[in-house]
């Protein structure tokens, strides 16, 4: 009868252990799929301000003599930004920030052609699509912030014991935060 106990208790130990064992993975689990789904939401935004350029760009040249220069610079960098949103599991989040960095320069050059010209300023559809991407660069914004909390809880328990040990056990690993570059603190020179 001791042995039927004893038994009893250490089945009972490891069905306990497994329980416990199971919810750590299942914890690690959901907060890599938060993560995925965070930097989803960051890609979804960057769509936005892409899709909203091309109709911003084909604005602006209707009504200026517009510089092709400038133009190829928007249009540049919102193919290298592009690709690199698509390629951003093979290169990491690095490039990804950098193009987007490159996009948001030419865009605020192309966005101060509206003092040069007039016209263009006083047009409700440069208006109506410049405020949109106004409120796309505050949507991206909350995304990045949203997506490095995702980061910062899933490494979280990436990092700390017990968590930690299961993660390395089934390949679970950090993720990297949506950082600046170190150019974005500085205003970009809008020269007419």
């Amino acid at each position: 009868m001791n042995k039927l106990i004893t038994l009893g208790v250490i089945v009972g130990i490891f069905v306990i252990l497994g329980f416990i064992l199971g919810g750590m993975y299942n914890g690690l689990v959901g907060t890599d799929n938060k993560v995925d789904k965070a930097w989803a939401d960051v890609e979804t935004q960057y769509q936005r301000r892409f899709d909203l350029i091309d109709n911003l760009v084909e604005t602006v040249k209707g009504y200026a003599e517009f510089e092709q220069e400038t133009l190829v610079k928007v249009t540049e960098a919102r193919a290298a930004a592009f690709g690199a949103m698509k390629k951003v599991d093979e290169n990491g989040v690095e490039q990804f920030i950098q193009a987007n960095n490159q996009l948001g320069i030419a865009m605020r050059g192309m966005l101060g052609y509206q003092e040069k010209y007039p016209d263009l300023r006083a047009n409700k559809n440069f208006l109506e699509l410049q405020a949109q991407l106004e409120g796309t660069e505050n949507r991206i914004a909350v995304s990045r912030e949203r997506y490095n909390e995702a980061v910062e809880k899933h490494n979280n328990k990436v990092e700390k014991f017990p968590t930690n040990i299961i993660a390395n056990s089934f390949g679970i690993s950090e993720r990297d935060m949506f950082e600046s570059v170190e150019a974005a603190n500085v205003a970009p020179k809008v020269d007419f």
